[in-house]
């Protein structure tokens, strides 16, 4: 097990004290967020929970501030100065990307707009 020495404010290390063994477990979690903000989840899924009509879920476009993020992420990409998190980022609004297209060509059912 690695060993790592932190120099930090007195009321962090307070609050770290408090929280005894469990730091292993925080850190851990905190690494495990998910690439985006939650706020790109919601605006997905408040779209998806609305039941959208087939028409739409054809005009359904990523938000102004996930277009100019994407834009960053493939310019740096395109530069090869993407950052191990960037890229994961990149990645994900990939998957969703690919999850609109599905369901944008008729190839998810799940919301029931037969």
């Amino acid at each position: 097990m690695a060993k790592i020495t932190l120099d930090l404010p007195d009321q962090l290390s307070q609050q770290l004290t408090e929280i005894g063994d469990r730091l292993p477990e925080l850190i851990m979690l905190s690494l495990q967020q998910p690439p985006l903000p939650a706020r790109i989840y919601q605006y997905i899924l408040n779209f998806l929970s609305n039941n959208p009509t087939k028409e739409e879920i054809l005009a359904f476009r990523p938000t102004q501030e996930m277009q100019e993020r994407l834009k960053t992420l493939l310019m740096r990409n395109d530069q090869g100065k993407l950052t191990t998190t960037e890229q994961k980022e990149l990645d994900e609004y990939e998957r969703i990307e690919h999850l609109i297209i599905m369901l944008k060509s008729g190839n998810l059912n799940c919301l029931g707009n037969e």
